[in-house]
């Protein structure tokens, strides 16, 4: 039996089994992540998609919708929550936007942009992570990668091969390669995986076709991410011009 909650004073319909979260993106709502992907089970990694629920915090990738229940996204106090969470995100990695091919079709950058984080505040942390371009198609730059664990879904849910995981704990947390060396071309993994598709940021990358779209005809150079939705429907739209 379908239903109804209110989100921002707007009524959403959904039915039986959506989440919060899948029950604004059918409505068109918009509502800031960087780690779910409508076709993999929820994860609640990112935490950008904390809204409250009758007052309470809640995960909306992971909360199921519930009749009458109502839901705060764009408050003050959320927007200034999730603007931290980005600028964490920022100084944590190697994200300099104006030198990275990912630039325009990132979503992390245009998430940022939504939640209006124009600049990081905390010390950089400046990292030195490996980049492995060890396979003949494909290149990983740790230093790009936010933990949101959408290749570690996709190579175990759709491919079904397990070539990533997320080891350690805490700031120690980082992406691994299930290879005999633990490179990347020693694995299974292939450029038409599912797991090539769905990094957010500019962590899997494709080899040879740098720039490939001029910056400033890209995705997210001519619609924001509230428009648009996730980078999935970016490769989606690329693949049938």
């Amino acid at each position: 039996m379908s239903g109804q909650f209110i989100i921002d004073h707007k009524p959403v319909p959904f039915e039986p089994g959506q989440t919060i979260m899948d029950a604004a993106m059918a409505a068109g709502i918009y509502i800031p992540h960087l780690c779910h992907n409508p076709e993999f089970h929820p994860h609640a990694s990112c935490k950008l998609c904390t809204v409250k629920i009758n007052g309470r915090p809640a995960s909306a990738c992971t909360t199921q919708a519930a009749e009458g229940a109502v839901v705060e996204s764009e408050t003050d106090e959320l927007m200034d929550d999730r603007r931290i969470l980005l600028k964490m995100l920022f100084v944590e990695g190697n994200h300099v936007c104006p030198a990275c091919e990912k630039s325009g079709r990132c979503q992390l950058q245009a998430v940022a942009y939504y939640c209006n984080m124009l600049a990081p505040e905390f010390t950089h942390f400046y990292p030195q992570r490996d980049v492995d371009a060890s396979h003949p198609d494909m290149v990983i730059d740790f230093n790009r990668c936010i933990l949101c664990n959408l290749c570690v879904r996709a190579s175990r849910d759709v491919d079904g091969k397990d070539v990533f995981a997320i080891s350690g704990r805490g700031i120690g947390s980082h992406l691994i390669i299930s290879s005999p060396s633990g490179r990347l071309g020693d694995s299974a993994f292939d450029a038409e995986d599912k797991a090539a598709q769905v990094c957010p940021v500019g962590a899997i990358m494709l080899k040879h076709q740098g720039y490939d779209v001029p910056i400033g005809q890209r995705l997210y150079d001519q619609e924001p991410v509230s428009v648009v939705g996730d980078v999935a429907k970016y490769v989606v739209k690329k693949h049938d011009q």
